[in-house]
């Protein structure tokens, strides 16, 4: 467990306040003036919008809506993942001098801080384009007495928290192409309203994606209509969207967080799960190490794929962006479900 993240969250939102604060005094203009100065992270850039995304989620939306019409940097680099992100003073002068901010409440506690202080005109939440709702509970993660430790179980459960946001909701909104293209259209409407005289490039490109994602909805649907099985089972809980749209049960091994540890209670869950529904395969991520997924696979006698949850494109990833990491997380879902 990464108890790491949980306690520098609310010292950390001070110390950016005070970087932003230092900053522009420093430079004796304000955090949109310091733009101009600025190496090509972030700030005006041959007239484009400088946006800043925080994950590639909103990344790719940014880029895709926005085309070249804006210069999108991001606060998460490929690699890294997401929910670990630690912030410097850089990335705080980053966020001061953007147009355009572009993030989702409740996956990155530190980001969600820094944003805050970064005061921010034009500043949007993908959460807020569309309804959240809860995911997870199948895990049981939160129930204290399945651990031995009573003190780490509640250490535990208040990193979940941490994670899903104050009301207790899954952000993986990106995972359902239906959302997703709730969130796009949102991102495009913020976008003309932030730059007007490009208002009609931004409806146009958020047409396009909307229709990809549209296609892409579609694809699942009918791929996953006729299948052996309906259960997977997963790292952690980032595929209830995805799980609730196309008729699928998700469980997964350590709840909404990626590297909570899962009970003995859950394992011995999972092996009966795996057998009264006859699963085939324990999926991983690209991001977080497979070590507990192959684990459980072994445990279980079971086969291990990668099913991904888009948090960041690399090397790793079966595809060059969303569209094609999602198409790839469908075969795999295709061929781990036995579909017709």
């Amino acid at each position: 467990m990464n108890v790491r993240r949980l306690i520098p969250t609310a010292a950390l939102a001070g110390s950016l306040t005070l970087g932003l604060v230092a900053l522009s005094a420093l430079s004796g203009c304000s955090p949109s003036d310091a733009a101009d100065d600025a190496d090509g992270d972030a700030g005006k850039s041959g007239g484009k919008l400088a946006v800043v995304a925080s994950f590639y989620p909103m990344q790719y939306l940014a880029e895709e809506i926005g085309g070249s019409h804006v210069d999108v940097s991001t606060l998460t680099k490929p690699g890294v993942e997401p929910h670990d992100l630690e912030l410097g003073t850089r990335q705080a002068a980053q966020l001061g001098e953007a147009d355009y901010i572009l993030y989702l409440k409740g996956i990155q506690p530190a980001v969600d801080e820094a944003i805050s202080a970064a005061g921010v005109k034009n500043t949007v939440d993908a959460a807020s384009l569309t309804t959240l709702e809860k995911h997870g509970a199948e895990v049981g993660h939160d129930h204290g007495d399945e651990h031995a430790d009573e003190h780490a179980g509640e250490e535990h459960a208040e990193e979940d928290h941490a994670h899903e946001g104050e009301a207790g909701t899954d952000p993986h909104i990106w995972l359902d192409p239906v959302k997703y293209a709730e969130v796009a259209k949102g991102v495009g409407a913020s976008l003309e309203k932030a730059d007007p005289d490009n208002a009609a490039a931004y409806r146009k490109n958020t047409t396009t994606v909307v229709e990809r994602l549209t296609a892409l909805d579609s694809a699942f649907e009918q791929g996953l209509a006729d299948t052996a099985t309906k259960t997977f089972i997963t790292t952690h809980s980032a595929f209830g969207y995805l799980a609730e749209r196309y008729g699928l049960t998700q469980e997964s091994i350590a709840g909404i967080s990626p590297e909570s540890e899962p009970s003995p209670a859950r394992i011995k869950e999972l092996r009966t799960i795996a057998a009264k529904d006859k699963v085939g395969t324990v999926f991983f991520e690209t991001l977080v190490s497979d070590r507990t997924a192959k684990t459980v696979a072994a445990d279980s006698g079971l086969k291990t794929d990668v099913l991904d949850p888009v948090e960041g494109i690399t090397d790793k990833s079966k595809g060059a962006d969303y569209v094609e990491v999602m198409e790839s997380n469908l075969a795999a879902l295709e061929k781990a479900l036995g579909a017709k």
